[in-house]
């Protein structure tokens, strides 16, 4: 006998994993966590005895229920599950996963859908943030099909817009955690970041790479990788999230001028796998970085003459991630007034997930 609990499989933009309704899962957090980790099969490298892909882009879960939040429809948990250890991390948001929670919803009866599109106010637990996504909705129901493509991800679909509004410092208190747009730590020059993800920015030469390098090759290097997790370590203190050594954040960025007409070129520790591409938040908070006077993306970053809205093109191992930031130039500091990307979602698999009999007393 084993005990099944229903789920649906989703991609979401470059990201793959569980979606369940929350009063499907058990309410104490240690419960839950033993049950995502029996699902996705961790901690082994391959997964092999549970639904997760053996990357940490594939072993993501996303919670959702109706909100309470008065500016909310939705609240949305993620959580990152480690493939080789028993750890089940909520230290961070997902904003690949994000744009399956609108659609997810919709089709979970959370929501009701709208002719043509349907807004979804999502309340994103993890820091308190708020997004909005757009989903196409004709004739009432969710569409995943149609033309809109984003690089990572093969083929179509249909779009999905999502919009941030007031994320800035949502993890570490402020834009800028540690108060500076540059940092000097081991003799590098750095940048703290947090417009929705705490990034560190490090110029790839600085640490004797081009920038330009294949996920592999970084991974490979592990002095490298050494190096950079010493300086997330040290710096997570530093950026007000405390002991990162089990967590996921802050993730390390390494950049370098943009090769194919972008803005920058990023290589980004998650933070101990290279990502194939970038994360939604990621891209948002180096794109932010890249319009800051005095970051270390200054003299690397192309950005196009001065205006209230910039449209950042993040160059990434697999293509490009295009940000739009829209600035409040009446506010004396240049404040970040909304956040806005596309994404795409589908449903991959709806079903129920099976995990072992000796986990059923955790299950409501």
């Amino acid at each position: 006998m084993q005990s099944a609990i229903p789920c649906s499989l989703m991609r979401g933009g470059t990201s793959k994993g569980l979606f369940f309704l929350a009063n499907n899962l058990p309410d104490d957090p240690a419960a839950r966590d033993n049950i995502l980790l029996a699902a996705m099969g961790s901690p082994d490298d391959r997964q092999i005895d549970g639904v997760g892909g053996a990357h940490p882009l594939t072993s993501k879960v996303a919670i959702v229920k109706a909100s309470t939040h008065p500016e909310a429809d939705v609240d949305y948990l993620f959580l990152q599950v480690s493939v080789d250890k028993p750890l089940v991390s909520d230290s961070q948001n997902c904003g690949n996963m994000l744009a399956g929670v609108g659609p997810f919803a919709i089709d979970q009866g959370l929501i009701k859908a709208s002719q043509g599109k349907t807004k979804v106010r999502i309340h994103m637990v993890n820091t308190g943030g708020i997004a909005v996504a757009e989903v196409q909705t004709p004739d009432g129901r969710v569409e995943y099909g149609g033309a809109a493509r984003i690089d990572g991800v093969p083929g179509n679909a249909a779009p999905v817009l999502l919009e941030f509004l007031d994320i800035a410092g949502s993890s570490c208190g402020q834009l800028l955690p540690t108060g500076n747009l540059i940092d000097h730590i081991d003799g590098l020059e750095v940048t703290c970041i947090d417009n929705g993800m705490p990034v560190v920015l490090i110029r790839a030469k600085d640490l004797g790479k081009t920038g330009y390098e294949s996920p592999k090759e970084l991974e490979d290097d592990e002095q490298l990788k050494q190096v950079i997790e010493n300086i997330r370590l040290k710096l997570g203190k530093a950026m007000n999230l405390g002991d990162v050594s089990q967590k996921t954040v802050p993730k390390i960025s390494l950049i370098a001028e943009p090769q194919n007409n972008g803005t920058i070129t990023t290589r980004t520790f998650i933070p101990h796998r290279v990502h194939e591409a970038i994360g939604v938040l990621g891209a948002a908070s180096v794109a932010t970085a890249c319009i800051l006077p005095g970051t270390v993306t200054e003299s690397l970053a192309r950005i196009k003459p001065d205006n209230s809205i910039h449209l950042i093109d993040v160059e990434h191992p697999t293509g490009f991630f295009s940000v739009e930031i829209e600035l409040d130039k009446s506010s004396p500091q240049a404040e970040i007034k909304r956040v806005a990307l596309l994404r795409t979602a589908r449903l991959l698999m709806r079903g129920e997930v099976l995990i072992p009999e000796d986990l059923k007393q955790n299950i409501k």
